[in-house]
């Protein structure tokens, strides 16, 4: 009873120890932001060959249960698994076990009284094939580190178990077994890890032919190899990349919003000009109307009128939606009262600027405007062709450039 108080007393100081090493992983900086918070993730999907292990070790193993004195046997462990995140891993894994003990009353591992022990020898061994869910609490709580000396690893495990005995023992037992763990891995390399795994094994006592529950604690040493990348990658550089990219295009939106608002203010500023214009237009029609009943007072206020002017866009020799308009009020409301009620010519002078192209090249534009114009006056306005007299000119720089771009109508 001394020794397995000093084993397990030794035991228990060691898990303090071991259990202690998150306050220490605590202090590195590898896994902190510019803030010196802790960095838990995302992280990118690992491959499917990436962050497996394999690794084997021995040990001992405690054998308790009610009518036989404790025992401390030798005990192997075998596992082989991945981690799918840096907290979250699986492993299959082989634990082996045999011993001999001493009992008070014969039973199916030993029915043979010893004389001089005055006791009965028990010869037992398990196999345990089982499957660990693992949660590396170390990388959970504290962030990831792949650099990190100690990670601590609870875990849980479930899986076969049979016991049987040994040298003439006629006996062996099948049941499922459970239980709970706990790795410490310490990192000797980048592949290499040193393990300690202390677990404990909860199975029915049929495995020993008892009835009550039967509970095995063991603790063995043993090393691990990483296989594949045994690293994970933080999503935070492909997010950065992705923000900057977004960053590019609001830019760029924010730059078009400001563009659209000043063709939007230009616009307006168009729209007013425009509003000027009917305005006096209007004005004139009035006038027109209350001269209308006589032709020589109606010939002298045309003549006295200031020429009307379309505009055209540079090197067009068509109109804009918005100058066809212009041009369509002018002629219903003023050009075609004129032509019916008076015998007033109208002259129609297309311009051209000399600031840009050639001089052949802006003699054909000015002609090509005039025509347009007169055309459109005459085809599709009523405008008589007799009362038109078509003009065109090369207007030399002025202090407006869209007033040599124009055709202007006078009476």
């Amino acid at each position: 009873m001394k020794r397995l108080n000093f084993i397990l007393g030794a035991a228990a100081l060691a898990a303090v120890a071991l259990t202690a090493s998150p306050a220490v992983n605590a202090q590195e900086n590898g896994n902190r932001d510019e803030n010196g918070k802790v960095v838990r993730g995302p992280y990118e999907t690992n491959r499917f060959g990436d962050n497996w292990f394999i690794g084997a070790g021995g040990g001992v193993n405690v054998f308790l249960h009610d009518g036989y004195k404790v025992n401390i046997g030798p005990s192997i462990d075998a596992g082989f698994g991945k981690w799918f995140t840096p907290a979250v891993g699986m492993r299959v894994g082989y634990s082996g076990f045999a011993t001999r003990f001493w009992a008070d009353n014969p039973s199916v591992l030993g029915n043979t009284l010893d004389q001089e022990e005055n006791q009965y020898l028990q010869k037992m061994g398990y196999m345990y094939v089982h499957g660990d869910f693992l949660w590396n609490m170390s990388n959970a709580i504290g962030g990831y580190k792949e650099t990190r000396f100690w990670n601590l690893v609870p875990y849980l495990h479930a899986g076969f178990y049979r016991g049987y005995g040994m040298d003439g023992a006629d006996y062996a037992n099948n049941e499922l077994a459970v239980g709970a763990g706990l790795l410490h891995n310490l990192r000797l390399t980048e592949r290499l890890d040193l393990v300690v795994d202390m677990k404990a094994i909860v199975v029915n006592g049929r495995v020993i032919g008892a009835d009550d529950p039967s509970i095995q604690p063991s603790v063995t040493m043993g090393l691990a190899v990483d296989l594949g990348y045994p690293g994970f990658v933080r999503t935070s550089s492909v997010m950065g990349a992705m923000e900057l990219a977004a960053a590019d295009q609001i830019a760029a939106l924010q730059a078009a919003a400001v563009a659209l608002e000043l063709a939007n203010a230009t616009l307006e500023e168009d729209v007013i000009a425009l509003e000027n214009r009917n305005k006096q237009l209007d004005k004139m029609v009035v006038d027109l109307k209350k001269n209308q009943n006589t032709t020589d007072d109606m010939s002298d206020m045309l003549k006295d009128m200031s020429p009307v002017a379309v505009y055209f866009n540079i090197g067009k020799a068509t109109l804009s939606v918005d100058e066809m308009q212009h041009l369509e009020y002018i002629a219903k409301n003023i050009l075609a009262k004129a032509d019916k009620q008076s015998k007033v010519y109208l002259t129609v002078v297309g311009s051209a600027d000399s600031n840009t192209g050639t001089a052949k090249r802006n003699k054909d534009l000015s002609e090509a405007r005039s025509k347009y114009v007169s055309d459109l006056l005459t085809s599709k306005f009523g405008i008589a062709k007799d009362r038109l007299v078509v003009k065109s000119e090369v207007v030399n720089a002025k202090s407006d450039p869209e007033l040599e771009r124009a055709v202007t109508i006078s009476f």
